[in-house]
């Protein structure tokens, strides 16, 4: 059985973590590095680092600041943010990332997903969606959650996955920062129509959440930032209590 994967995310913005709840509001989280480090010690199965303005600033993810967090951990790391060509993934990889996070550049250009799982493999590409309700669909939003585009979310994702994305991280924008559950009905709805692996963000708030996401849903990991950063749980205490569970999972 695939073990179930706890997954701290930093947001940055000029350098430094951010949070903010429904995508605005953003408040200083602290230092990405040190923030890497305790994740690690606290028992992290894998780091995301998303660089969350550098589409909307049209401009690279800052590769130094990736070297920098690869230097201090020994867990699968993804990178995304301004990610829009071949050149850039090549430049991550290097710098010490596992896979590459793709989201406003994919819905821009969706053949980019195949060029990247092509040529770094599928196992490499994890296309983010950024998701919100409207009505009764769900729709697929760019930008750092600034731009609502026309694709429904559940027509993308069965999209991103013929087009080789090795996973998806799905966020529920409606969820995000909000501390109330993950949002069990999109997860269940996306995952019933794609086959690989998806990252189920947005939403989290108590060791409960995890619980829930995991039995409800088919998310092989779950993604949190707020309450990691400012210790309201500990990865190791949540580990534990998701084994108590019965739930399959790392240590």
């Amino acid at each position: 059985m695939l073990k179930k994967r706890i997954i701290p995310c930093l947001d940055i913005k000029d350098g430094r973590t951010v949070k903010g709840v429904n995508f605005v509001g953003l408040i200083d989280a602290g230092n990405p590095v040190e923030l890497a480090k305790r994740y690690v010690d606290e028992g992290a199965d894998e780091l995301v680092f998303l660089d969350i303005t550098a589409t909307h600033e049209n401009r690279k993810t800052l590769v130094q600041l990736v070297e920098k967090i690869a230097e201090e951990i020994n867990i699968p790391f993804t990178v995304g943010g301004g990610i829009s060509e071949i050149s850039d993934v090549d430049n991550l990889l290097k710098a010490g990332a596992d896979k590459i996070s793709i989201n406003s550049s994919a819905v821009k250009n969706p053949d980019l997903i195949k060029t990247f799982a092509d040529k770094f493999g599928s196992q490499c590409v994890v296309v983010a969606i950024d998701s919100k309700q409207f009505g009764d669909e769900d729709y697929v939003f760019v930008n750092g959650g600034r731009i609502k585009t026309d694709y429904k979310t559940h027509d993308w994702a069965k999209k991103v996955e013929e087009l080789g994305a090795g996973e998806i991280l799905l966020t529920s924008m409606d969820f995000d920062g909000t501390k109330q559950g993950f949002d069990l009905r999109l997860l269940n709805e996306i995952s019933q129509i794609v086959n690989i692996p998806i990252i189920a963000s947005g939403g989290a708030g108590k060791m409960e959440d995890f619980t829930e996401v995991f039995n409800e849903t088919k998310a092989t990991g779950a993604l949190a930032a707020s309450i990691f950063h400012f210790g309201e749980i500990k990865i190791n205490d949540l580990k534990q209590v998701l084994k108590q569970q019965n739930i399959a999972i790392r240590f």
